[in-house]
């Protein structure tokens, strides 16, 4: 019997050479054409850029240890980079993506052609622009598949379902953005959620175009989720019907069966749908709704990530780093930093200009991108002193009305951490109350890493580690620091280049919660960076 499900489960809960490819691995070529088309939601049509006219834009489909070739022509109105967002890109920098970071973008009228080298990934990623606030509209999904003579670690789904959970504003968001830097103050929220580039049954002018996924009962559906969203924690679930969680940001995991899952922006979800609910033709075109937690739900959303574990088979193994080289304490925080406009206040709080900052510095953007900085050992760029620490300690975690107003000040600067190839490092991420606790999706680029523990309130480095799950600890490259709490991870520094790590709430990424690692090149040939790839853009 066929029926139909409505993906309508979202609640928010706020906020040149390359690596040689691997044996038997093929070569996929793909044009993206950056572009404007019109499109209509909530009964308003608007130009939004695009990949290929499509929103969300196209799928790239490989096999683990294949490379992907994508050609990206700027036939758009404004500079423009793109990232794959969780492919590690294996000694290749030059090709991750974002812009004033990895490159220069591409200009209107321009052409770069990214080399995607994909080595230990298997799942679903993403891929999406890397510049000013055009991942609104500019992302797609990246389906990476067994090898072949290999399979899932789990029964072969009947189909797979790409679904893509996103935004979508009324106004053109870059606009909104540059008023923003003007003034100082907040983004606009967006005018909906999405699911597939729809909002679906409960907005205007929405339910024709709402996204429905035709299933058979009886089957099971791989449904690979992604948070492309700029601003929003995620609830997912499916009326009915429970998921089993396979895997999380293209790595497998122990499969545990929950009715809704929590993915934060930049976080990928792999699940399995049983098809199992009796229906009736009678009820096949009324849409129900899941139960989901609500939208401030902190422990409902604890509760989900307790549950990740990597798979730790034999055809895919865990490796955690036991011994520590360099311990990071880095402290997440929304500030403010001194009005500089002439004339009244600016529109942050107390009429200072919004900021947020790691360990108290607020990341400035240069003008020029740090790994040709680095590459051609042009100085002036970046300073090398990022800190291990924060330079005060305090009770972080302590509500804002007891924190003095001296405290929200940041200040900006380029600061990078220089890590020595090899080198085992373990980073806590710490929130803190200033101006306001709240999650953070905490990305780093170039490596995933072992989620080695959790908790809430004030990190204790006596004590907490001790509780660290060392034996199948979940590996992403996207983490969920919790509101008022802390999240710990370890890596070792074993791809040489210049890597972003940055806040994947994207106002956050504007305002300064970013910082870059420079592995440096190890002695081996193949533990050294490539050579800077002709065709770059230039700044």
């Amino acid at each position: 019997m066929g029926v139909v499900i409505w993906l309508l489960g979202v609640v928010l809960t706020l906020g040149a050479a390359v690596v040689g490819p691997a044996e038997g691995a093929k070569n996929h070529h793909y044009d993206f054409f950056i572009k404007e088309a019109n499109y209509t939601r909530l009964c308003h049509e608007k130009a939004i850029l695009t990949v290929n006219g499509q929103f969300p834009g196209p799928t790239i489909f490989a096999r683990k240890g294949d490379v992907v070739v994508v050609n990206v022509y700027n036939q758009g109105n404004k500079n423009i980079t793109i990232h794959w967002h969780g492919v590690d890109q294996p000694r290749n920098p030059w090709y991750d993506g974002p812009e004033y970071i990895t490159q220069c973008p591409i200009q209107p009228g321009a052409n770069l052609t990214y080399t995607i080298v994909l080595s230990k990934e298997e799942g679903t990623l993403w891929w999406h622009a890397h510049s000013d606030y055009d991942r609104t509209t500019i992302h797609g999904a990246i389906v990476i598949h067994p090898k072949l003579g290999t399979t899932f670690p789990f029964k072969k789904p009947h189909k797979e379902i790409p679904v893509i959970l996103s935004e979508w504003w009324n106004a053109d968001v870059n606009s909104l953005l540059e008023e923003a830097r003007r003034t100082g103050g907040e983004v606009s929220i967006s005018d909906a959620n999405t699911i597939n580039g729809q909002p679906g049954d409960l907005f205007p002018c929405s339910p024709k175009g709402t996204f429905k996924a035709p299933v058979e009962s009886g089957k099971t559906y791989l449904l690979r989720i992604i948070n492309a969203g700029l601003a929003n924690d995620l609830f997912f679930g499916v009326a009915g019907h429970r998921l089993t969680v396979v895997g999380t940001d293209a790595r497998y995991t122990k499969p545990f069966t929950v009715d809704h899952i929590f993915i934060s922006p930049g976080q990928t979800v792999d699940a399995l749908l049983e098809a199992d609910r009796a229906t009736n033709d009678a009820r096949a075109g009324t849409p129900d709704f899941p139960n989901l937690p609500a939208i401030n739900d902190l422990n409902a959303s604890l509760e989900y990530t307790e549950l990740l574990r990597s798979l730790g088979s034999k055809d895919h193994p865990v490796d955690v780093q036991t011994h520590v080289d360099e311990h990071m304490l880095i402290t997440l925080a929304v500030n403010v930093v001194p009005c500089e406009m002439g004339n009244g206040t600016c529109e942050g709080p107390e009429g200072h200009r919004i900021a947020a900052s790691l360990n108290n510095i607020s990341f400035h953007l240069p003008s020029v991108d740090i790994l040709d900085a680095y590459y051609g050992v042009v100085r002036g760029v970046y300073e090398a002193d990022f800190p291990n620490k924060p330079p005060f300690a305090f009770n972080f975690t302590d509500d804002i009305s007891n924190l003095p107003t001296e405290r929200w000040f940041t200040k900006r600067g380029t600061k990078v951490k220089v890590l020595e190839y090899g080198t085992v490092v373990e980073v806590v991420f710490q929130d803190t109350a200033i101006l306001g606790a709240e999650n953070h999706p905490m990305h780093l680029h170039g490596f995933a890493f072992y989620v080695v523990g959790r908790g809430i309130g004030n990190f204790n480095e006596t004590t907490d580690p001790a509780a660290y799950n060392l034996i199948d600890p979940p590996f992403q490259n996207t983490v969920t620091v919790p509101k008022a709490g802390w999240a710990a991870i370890r890596f070792r520094a074993a791809n040489p280049g210049v890597w972003f790590m940055h806040c994947h709430f994207e106002r956050h990424s504007e305002w300064g919660m970013d910082t870059v690692f420079i592995v440096k090149d190890g002695k081996a040939l193949r533990s050294k960076m490539m050579r800077r790839p002709p065709g770059m853009p230039r700044c």
